[in-house]
């Protein structure tokens, strides 16, 4: 069977440096409660979501205006028996130019449909590349995870 990464497109009309800089920022479109420098090679910053979700990220690859690379090394879903999803995976965005618009394609190579976290993590990631992160892109302002403050109906279901 043919592994099948979760994967979501967004068209912008912005720049490639525009959306390169945005994403490079996720405190301002998946969650303030990030700790730690979020646009050097090789960095490490940590994300968390009250007790429900934890993460620690490797920022592997930084091409200006092409793309991003993040490498997920810890991972706690507070919701999944299997404490090893998302470890390893990563976390690529993809920027190119399509027309006058820029087109950023997000892949999380590693959550496929098998994993138990797969329904919330494709609600989780549609919300924030689709909405959150296409909106700070566009406008200055995202969605992102508040202090206590859940942002998608399933984390708002996990937080019960």
């Amino acid at each position: 069977m043919q592994q099948q990464d979760f994967s979501t497109t967004v068209l912008v009309n912005k720049t490639p440096s525009e959306v390169f800089s945005a994403i490079n920022n996720p405190r301002g479109w998946w969650s303030e409660e990030i700790a730690g420098n979020t646009n050097q090679v090789n960095e490490v910053f940590e994300y968390h979501f009250e007790d429900i979700h934890y993460c620690k990220v490797k920022i592997l690859e930084l091409v200006p205006n092409k793309k991003v690379v993040w490498q997920i090394l810890e991972n706690d879903f507070n919701f999944t028996q299997d404490k090893t999803e998302w470890i390893d995976t990563k976390v690529v965005f993809d920027i190119a130019t399509e027309g006058d618009k820029t087109k950023l394609v997000f892949t999380h190579i590693g959550l496929v449909p098998e994993y138990e976290c797969y329904d919330a993590c494709h609600q989780g990631w549609t919300h924030y590349i689709q909405t959150s992160l296409k909106n700070y892109i566009n406008t200055g302002s995202g969605q992102p995870n508040k202090t206590g403050a859940p942002q998608t109906a399933t984390e708002e279901r996990l937080r019960k």
